[in-house]
């Protein structure tokens, strides 16, 4: 299954949630500006709030591995696909350079939070939780970072709204979620962009505008 957006793909979700969630007391909240424009067309129909999970991913020096994520709380969450015994492997062979790149996309993060429109804990207390992303593969710690974020929320349920999955997030989320919305699973994930039309994604204040304005264009 392919899209022309991540808006058709995020209409198409809505649509799927629409009748179960449209009089819950939901929220949504976006894993990444891509997952913005996806959750957008969720909460427009649900006539929910819309936010986003800021995190940056931290890779591993010269292999292309993401080794976890920093949160806007400045929590690290390691990359659930790592066993132990590598956790404590990289950390050792790169401490120094793991702990200052953590710093520095915290100090990010900070400055981005600046302008609102992000994400508030209170507003999700007691809630339905949305997790809407524009694709989860192989790399799953923007999803890690979530789980690990919400755990100090008190919420009522946590569902994830995605247009496709690989494989390996698809048995990730059957141990993490209460209810699935996937509408394609890849068996060979491509790569997120390899199943849009259109890849262009809004910018930081094209990001947070969507998210402070979602209530204007409720349905």
């Amino acid at each position: 299954m392919y899209f022309e957006s991540r808006s058709q793909a995020g209409a198409k979700l809505a649509d799927q949630v629409l009748e179960k969630y449209r009089y819950e007391n939901c929220a949504v909240v976006a894993l990444g500006e891509g997952g913005v424009l996806v959750g957008e067309q969720i909460a427009v129909k649900l006539h929910c709030v819309l936010m986003m999970l800021l995190s940056e991913e931290i890779d591993i020096p010269g292999e292309g591995l993401s080794f976890g994520a920093v949160s806007q709380s400045g929590q690290f969450t390691y990359n659930s696909q790592f066993s132990d015994g590598e956790i404590n492997e990289y950390t050792g062979e790169f401490h120094g350079y793991l702990e200052e790149k953590k710093r520095e996309a915290h100090q990010r993060i900070n400055r981005l939070l600046g302008d609102g429109g992000i994400i508030d804990k209170r507003l999700l207390k007691d809630r339905t939780v949305i997790l809407a992303s524009d694709g989860l593969g192989d790399n799953l710690s923007p999803l890690d970072v979530a789980l690990s974020f919400l755990k100090s929320v008190r919420i009522d349920k946590l569902v994830i709204a995605v247009p496709f999955c690989g494989i390996a997030a698809v048995d990730r989320l059957h141990m993490t979620v209460d209810e699935m919305h996937i509408l394609d699973v890849k068996e060979n994930f491509m790569g997120t962009n390899h199943y849009y039309d259109d890849n262009t994604l809004p910018s930081k204040e094209e990001t947070v505008k969507k998210i402070n304005q979602v209530i204007l264009n409720w349905q």
